[in-house]
């Protein structure tokens, strides 16, 4: 068999719907200005599908600073990895500026969060050592733990309950290694938007002795009272060892940061094979990073705006008799009943209808039978696109509780 027989005959979950999907429902484009309205096919929407939590994307003083530096540097400066010839004064006052702004003692640069959380994991662990992770881990925290030759144990979502069975199995196991234990949980979980048991889990630290590392992708520059983080939120930033935050979402950019204890950053700095091994961020990312967190340190009234959107669409469509789960973060997931014919005919409804552009999730990245459209409401949307987005869901609910997408599928088999 030859290794690229799959290619043809094995396109995988998602790739099967390939020749149906592409471009419409999967890699569609968005065009224009990026804001809470966007062209999609020739035809403006109302989105709610872009992590641009705080509307920084199109900010005039960071469009400046992005502007101002890449004429100044290019895109290539620093030509090189860190460690042999691509290190700068502006990369190292970002990792200050990190560290101080999520309150740790160090931080280090990442070129791609996904990329960095693969590596962390990488550097941090060996064959004496367990992993003890969250089942709904974002894929990169899963890809990391594939490199991990020791064992890892996995506990049901947020069930703190089995989270210690696990603790014991694994102490157990390094009593008989000599290795130690790494818990790996998320902050906010992107797809649910319901918050890791931070205060529950820490609490369970003295008990096995563990090391604590959080994903807080979404939960970085949203959560707690300067956006600093979920672990802020919680009050729990002394018992998070250490703290991993990306520039895709609240600073709409490119990269990634992890931060915690100085000999950490320090071992980390030394060992992350995916930044001994790859280029530097280019120097207008860094300078444009610097500006994204000068504007989330001293103007509160972005965060301010996305709650006050978040408040009013999560109420609203709970007010409708909308399920959005448990969800304690911008992230809103509207859950919905049917199959991938159903959410098909959703999905077409909403941006043909409707003019809403959102995410719509199914089998098998959630259950079979549930149907997941997932709202991301940023500091750029207005009360208007929240009224007109409620109304439309409720529509939505009605016409699936109806059947009338079943019949629709029926009539177009035919």
């Amino acid at each position: 068999m030859d290794v690229f027989d799959k290619c043809t005959m094995n396109m995988g979950p998602l790739g099967r719907y390939a020749d149906q999907s592409e471009g419409y429902f999967m890699f569609p484009k968005l065009e224009g200005e990026i804001g809470n309205r966007m062209i999609f096919k020739g035809k403006e929407r109302l989105v709610w599908s872009l992590n641009n939590y705080l509307g920084l994307a199109n900010h005039p003083e960071v469009r400046k600073a992005d502007a101002e530096a890449a004429a100044k540097y290019g895109m290539a400066y620093p030509m090189g990895a860190r460690m042999m010839s691509g290190q700068t004064d502006y990369h190292e006052q970002l990792e200050r500026e990190l560290a101080a702004y999520v309150g740790r003692e160090a931080a280090y640069l990442l070129n791609y969060g996904y990329q960095g959380m693969v590596s962390i994991i990488n550097a941090l662990v060996d064959r004496k050592d367990v992993i003890v992770y969250d089942s709904e881990a974002h894929a990169c925290i899963i890809d990391g733990m594939r490199l991990h030759f020791g064992k890892r144990f996995v506990y049901p979502h947020n069930n703190i309950e089995n989270l210690e069975l696990q603790l014991r199995r694994a102490k157990k196991l390094t009593e008989q290694t000599g290795g130690g234990i790494l818990v790996i949980t998320e902050g906010v979980y992107g797809m649910s938007g319901d918050l890791g048991k931070l205060l529950d889990i820490v609490a369970l630290k003295e008990k096995f002795n563990f090391r604590l590392l959080v994903d807080d992708a979404h939960g970085f520059g949203t959560m707690g009272p300067t956006g600093g983080g979920t672990d802020e939120f919680y009050g729990v930033q002394d018992k998070v060892d250490l703290f991993f935050g990306t520039f895709a979402k609240s600073m709409a950019g490119i990269g990634g940061f992890i931060a915690g204890d100085k000999q950490v950053i320090k071992y980390l700095m030394y060992n992350m094979r995916s930044q001994i091994f790859a280029k530097s961020l280019p120097m207008p990312m860094v300078i444009g990073a610097l500006k994204r967190l000068e504007i989330l340190r001293n103007e509160p009234q972005h965060r301010e705006n996305l709650w006050k959107i978040v408040h009013a669409l999560q109420d609203g469509l709970k007010a409708k008799g909308l399920d959005i789960g448990k969800t304690e973060s911008p992230v809103t997931p509207v859950m919905l009943s049917g199959g991938v014919g159903e959410a098909t005919q959703i999905t077409y409804d909403l941006r043909e209808n409707y003019n809403i552009f959102c995410s719509i999730v199914g089998y098998p990245v959630v259950p079979k039978g549930v149907i997941l459209l997932r709202l991301i409401p940023t500091a750029m949307h207005t009360m208007e696109d929240v009224e007109y987005t409620i109304n439309a869901f409720a529509e939505i609910k009605e016409k699936l509780e109806q059947k009338k997408y079943t019949e629709e599928m029926a009539d177009i088999s035919e």
